[in-house]
């Protein structure tokens, strides 16, 4: 293709390269060491739907090591990279968006995964494009650039240390994109976002460290995390997980704005996942219409988070299906989650809010509760109460909540798509 060979020959010379203004349709693109690339106003990197131009390579996907499509913009193996300028990247994301779904947004590799009993595959075997990826890299700035229609993740962090995300807007909101998360903190320390808007229809802005016996086994975890002053939108809030095998620590989550978004804060795991997530710092959040403000579930989604073959499963099984189905020993607790300190939260609803909100949605294990819990000094508004349930030294301070009733059913299978 004409445009990718012209714009991977300017990312070839390294150094400082400008990208002219202009609209290109490219394959992925490759940044080297040392670069320092700058988009001119008004470029835009369409993503190609030829997916013959997608060399496969190794890299996480959904949480475990695997061979899958680069990203339409990547850097990896790199070091002191900086991507900046008010360029969009938009990933074509109909076309990858369709071969999930179908035409009809009933069938493809979803409702077949589904009539086989193999939910859990179906996000893997479907390969999409991310928009960017930075992978095994350190000392990565991206700034002032738009990340939209992604394929699958729109920024992906993963391996990495030392990365700033700053003033990125990721416009993805389209209510048939799958996986479509905003912005993902995989496996990687000393990670920054800030003063960036978020429009997704999945995570927001997402932390995780691995799946499963995979991500367990490798025990990279993410640690030391600054999200901050950034406003979100619709989509699924500022989540850590449920990729948590490798381990969550040291996250400090603050200063932030939401609207019509799903949920505030959010914590999802499983029991296949084991791992751990502690000392999380929680502060000023101020949401509207929000539906779940505090969010933690660790038994999400059991289709797509427990892999196993159906007794008639005759079929082939890929590399990455015996990746998914290998298990962590049971002698392993399952996730860990202790020292969580939430702080101001102000959050208020709409009396023509359309769906209903719910105040806490807190459940920990039976056999192994929630460690170390602190709400203070907040206000919260909803339709009810909720749930808290299996946490011990749970502790309120300061912390009014006006809701209509205690508890409402209907919102207890929140996500399970």
């Amino acid at each position: 293709m004409a445009d990718t060979e012209y714009l991977q020959s300017l990312l070839d010379k390294g150094g400082n390269v400008v990208i002219p203004e202009g609209r290109y349709t490219t394959g992925p693109l490759f940044i080297r060491s040392g670069t320092d690339l700058v988009f001119e106003d008004g470029v835009e990197l369409v993503a190609s739907i030829d997916e013959e131009c997608y060399p496969l390579i190794m890299t996480r996907l959904g949480g475990i090591w695997m061979k899958g499509y680069p990203a339409v913009l990547n850097a990896i193996d790199a070091e002191n990279v900086s991507i900046s300028g008010k360029a969009v990247i938009d990933g074509s994301g109909p076309y990858w968006w369709r071969k999930y779904w179908g035409d009809d947004f009933k069938g493809g590799y979803r409702g077949e995964y589904d009539s086989k009993g193999l939910r859990w595959a179906a996000d893997y075997d479907c390969l999409g494009v991310r928009n960017v990826l930075v992978q095994n890299s350190r000392g990565i700035k991206i700034r002032d650039i738009t990340s939209r229609n992604a394929g699958f993740w729109n920024i992906h962090i993963c391996y990495c240390s030392n990365v700033i995300v700053e003033n990125v807007f990721v416009d993805c909101a389209d209510e048939h994109g799958p996986s479509t998360d905003g912005i993902d903190i995989d496996s990687s320390s000393d990670v920054t976002v800030r003063g960036c808007t978020v429009k997704t229809n999945d995570d927001s802005i997402c932390i995780k460290s691995g799946r499963d016996a995979d991500g367990w086994t490798e025990s990279r975890p993410s640690h030391d995390i600054l999200i901050e002053d950034c406003t979100v939108l619709s989509g699924f809030g500022v989540t850590i997980g449920s990729e948590v095998s490798g381990g969550i620590h040291d996250v400090t989550i603050k200063n932030m704005k939401y609207y019509g978004t799903d949920c505030g804060f959010r914590i999802k795991s499983a029991r296949p996942r084991k791992g751990y997530i502690r000392n999380v710092s929680v502060s000023d959040l101020e949401m509207t219409d929000v539906r779940y403000p505090i969010h933690i579930c660790l038994d999400w989604n059991p289709l797509y988070s427990y892999c196993t073959l159906p007794e008639d499963y005759s079929g082939p099984v890929p590399d990455h299906w015996e990746t998914l189905l290998r298990k962590i020993p049971d002698n392993v607790p399952d996730t860990i989650l202790e020292d969580i300190n939430i702080r101001g939260i102000r959050a208020s609803i709409d009396d023509n809010m359309s769906v209903s909100g719910r105040a806490f949605n807190i459940e920990g294990y039976a056999d192994q509760p929630i460690r170390r819990l602190s709400i203070s000094d907040s206000m919260i508004e909803a339709d009810e109460f909720g749930i808290i349930s299996c946490v011990e030294n749970l502790m309120f301070d300061n912390v009014s909540v006006t809701a209509k009733e205690s508890y409402r059913k209907e919102n207890d299978g929140y996500d399970n798509r």
